[in-house]
C-alpha cells in the first residue's frame, strides 16, 4: 500500500480488520477512518457492550445457536478482555472505529470462528443502543445517589440552623422572614423533583433494544425475553425499525441532568451573593475558594461560580442532541454516533457538581450576628401585619391600604414597624390596640404562620422530620 501526497490511499487492499468490509474494494481513507472513529469516547462503553455480550451470547446458547462450549469460551474471552482494558493493557486503534468492533476483533482473533458467532442475530444498530440505555441506566443510578447526598446536606444542617430567620426574597427585594431550614428545604423539594424525573426516566431507558438487529429484525429464532432477563430489562423494543432511531431515552435523560442543572444553578447564584460582603450571610469553606492572582484579599466563589457556568455547556449539550435527531430519516443514520460525547459531558458535569456542592453545603457557616443585625430592614413583617388586619375582619385590599400607609410613616422616622409609635398606629387605623404588637418583628411574624408548607416553626419540625425519614439521615 501507499499514500498518494495528498494523503489518499491508493492501490487495492484486502480489508481484514473491517467487519463490514467484505464487498469493498478500496481501502479506506485514512483521513475517513480518522473523521469517523468513535472509539476516541466511546470505549467508556466497554463494560456494558460486554454485559451486552455475554448477555446475548447466552441467550444464543439457549436457543441452540452457540454451543455451552462455545458459550463458555466467548464469555471467558470476553471477560479477559474486560479486565484488560480496565488494567490499561488493551490497545485501540482508529482502524477498527468503536467499541464494539474493538471487542470483537480481539475475540475472534483468540477464538476464530467462535468469536465470529457471537455477532448472529444482532446489528450495531441494537448493539449500540442497548449499550446506550446500560449505560444512562447506571448513570441515573449515580446521578440519583449523588442527589440524595445534596438533600442530606442541607437536612443535616436543619436542626443546627433551626433558629437563625434569614430574609425571603422576591424581586431580589426583601419579602418576609423564614426559618434557614425553611430555605434548606426549599432546595431537597426541587431535588427531589429531579430525583422524580430520573426515576421516570429509568423507567423508558429499561428497554430491551437487542434482537432488533439492523432494522428488520432477524430470521433467527432467538429468545429476547431472556435477553432482557439477563440484562435486567423490565421490557423488551416492540418495534424493529424504531429501536434503529430512537434516542429519546437520551435527550429526556439529558433534559433531566438540564434541570438539576438548573437548579444547582440557582442555588449557587444565591449563595455568591450570600457570600459578599454586602449581603454577609455565609462564609463559604476556603477549601472550595480560590484566590486572586493580583488582590491578596480576596477569597473568590470560583466553584460556585463554575457549577452556575457550567450549567451553559449542558443546556448547550441538550440544544445539541434535539438539532441532531431533528430531521433523521429511519432508521438508523451515522449521525447518531454523534450522541455519545454531549451527554457523557453533561453526565460529567452535573455529577462532579453534585459531589462538590454536598461538601460545600456541609462546610458552609452562617453569618449568624450579621444576618440578625439587619433582619429589622426592609419590612419583612408588613405581610403578617395585614393578615393580622384581615383576622380582625378589615377586607385584605383595606388591609393592604393601612399597612402601606404604616410602613411609609416607619420608613420616614427610619424604625422598623416593631417600634412605630402606637399614637402613629392607632392614628392610621384606630380599631388597633396594642396587641398588634405581638405580630411585629421577624420572629413574630415567623411564629404567626400557620398554613401547611409554611415556615411556622411546627411546620418547619414536621418538614425536617419527614425529610430525616425519607433520607435516612
Amino acid at each position: 500500500m501507499s499514500n498518494s501526497p495528498d494523503g489518499k490511499t491508493t492501490g487495492n487492499q484486502s480489508l481484514p480488520d473491517k467487519a463490514w468490509g467484505g464487498v469493498f474494494t478500496e481501502a479506506t481513507d485514512r483521513r475517513v477512518e480518522q473523521f469517523t472513529e468513535s472509539v476516541s469516547f466511546d470505549q467508556r462503553l466497554y463494560a456494558q457492550d460486554i454485559d451486552g455480550s455475554v448477555a446475548h451470547a447466552r441467550m444464543l446458547a439457549d436457543v441452540g445457536a452457540l454451543t455451552a462450549e462455545e458459550f463458555g469460551k466467548i464469555e471467558s474471552g470476553l471477560r479477559q478482555i474486560q479486565r484488560e482494558i480496565e488494567r490499561g493493557e488493551f490497545e485501540f486503534q482508529t482502524e477498527l472505529e468503536d467499541i464494539h468492533l474493538h471487542i470483537e476483533n480481539k475475540l475472534t482473533e483468540r477464538l476464530g470462528d467462535v468469536g465470529r458467532k457471537l455477532h448472529t442475530a444482532r446489528s450495531r444498530n441494537d448493539q449500540i443502543s442497548t449499550d446506550l440505555r446500560l449505560w444512562v441506566r447506571g448513570a441515573i443510578d449515580q446521578i440519583d445517589t449523588r442527589l440524595q447526598a445534596v438533600q442530606a446536606a442541607f437536612v443535616n444542617r436543619c436542626d443546627a440552623d433551626f433558629d437563625v430567620i434569614l430574609p425571603a426574597y422576591t424581586h431580589t427585594q426583601r419579602a418576609q422572614p423564614v426559618l434557614a431550614p425553611h430555605y434548606w428545604l426549599c432546595y431537597c423539594e426541587k431535588l427531589e423533583r429531579d430525583r422524580e424525573r430520573l426515576n421516570d426516566c429509568r423507567k423508558r431507558v429499561n428497554t430491551l433494544p437487542l434482537g432488533a438487529a439492523a432494522v428488520a429484525g432477524t430470521s433467527i429464532n432467538i429468545d429476547r425475553e431472556k435477553t432482557a432477563k439477563y440484562l435486567g430489562f423490565e421490557r423488551i423494543a416492540a418495534n424493529s425499525i424504531d429501536v434503529s432511531s430512537d434516542r429519546d431515552f437520551a435527550l429526556e435523560f439529558a433534559f433531566c441532568l438540564v434541570e438539576i442543572a438548573l437548579h444547582l444553578s440557582v442555588w449557587a447564584e444565591e449563595w455568591i451573593w450570600w457570600s459578599t460582603s454586602e449581603f454577609y450571610f455565609i462564609k463559604l469553606p476556603q477549601a472550595f475558594c480560590t484566590g486572586s492572582s493580583i488582590m491578596p484579599q480576596k477569597v473568590n466563589p470560583d466553584v460556585l461560580e463554575l457549577i452556575r457556568g457550567k450549567t451553559a455547556r449542558v443546556i448547550g449539550n441538550l440544544q445539541s442532541l434535539i438539532v441532531l435527531t431533528k430531521g433523521l430519516p429511519l432508521a438508523y443514520n451515522r449521525d447518531l454516533q454523534e450522541d455519545k460525547e454531549p451527554l457523557f459531558d453533561s453526565f460529567d458535569t452535573v455529577n462532579a457538581s453534585l459531589t462538590l456542592a454536598a461538601s460545600l453545603i456541609a462546610g458552609m457557616i452562617l453569618n449568624r450576628e450579621a444576618i440578625a443585625a439587619r433582619l429589622d430592614e426592609g419590612y419583612l413583617d408588613a405581610t403578617t401585619l395585614m393578615e393580622y388586619l384581615v383576622n380582625r375582619g378589615i377586607p385584605q385590599r383595606t388591609a393592604h391600604g393601612v399597612v402601606g400607609r404604616m410602613v411609609r410613616a416607619a420608613m420616614d422616622r427610619n424604625v422598623p414597624l416593631a417600634k412605630l409609635p402606637f399614637d402613629v398606629i392607632q392614628n392610621i387605623e384606630p380599631s388597633l390596640e396594642t396587641a398588634v404588637y405581638d405580630v411585629l418583628g421577624a420572629d413574630k411574624a415567623v411564629a404567626a404562620m400557620q398554613s401547611y408548607g409554611s415556615t411556622a416553626p411546627e411546620q418547619v419540625r414536621m418538614q425536617i422530620e419527614r425529610w430525616k425519614k425519607k433520607i435516612k439521615t
